[in-house]
């Protein structure tokens, strides 16, 4: 599979983040998040899958563990399976790219 250019993909929504699924397996998934400002994904945990945040465009304030840290373009964090983690955007638009392994269809109870 090949996407020449992310930025075709990308969707916003006035209502909540919007999610756009890149690819999936039965291992892993790649997604891109789509906020506009004050939108947010919540801090949560995944007890068996590691996750990849990578801001692609704007800003986004990412949250893993204790610690938040506001990232810009090319800045990225790894949320180690376990760890709370969730992203926001504080100002302007963000997009992130956005990648879990495994996929947690193999983890689910």
């Amino acid at each position: 599979m090949w996407i020449d250019d992310y930025r075709e993909q990308i969707r916003f929504s006035d209502e909540k983040m919007t999610k756009v699924n890149l690819w999936e397996s039965h291992r892993l998934f790649a997604d891109l998040y789509c906020l506009l400002p004050e939108q947010s994904q919540k801090v949560h945990t995944h007890e068996g899958e590691d996750k990849i945040y990578m801001v692609l465009e704007g800003k986004a304030t990412c949250t893993v563990g204790g610690e938040e840290r506001c990232l810009e373009s090319g800045g990225f964090c790894v949320a180690p399976a376990g760890i709370p983690h969730g992203v926001r955007a504080d100002e302007g638009k963000a997009v992130l790219l956005v990648i879990m392994a495994p996929h947690p269809s193999i983890t689910a109870p």
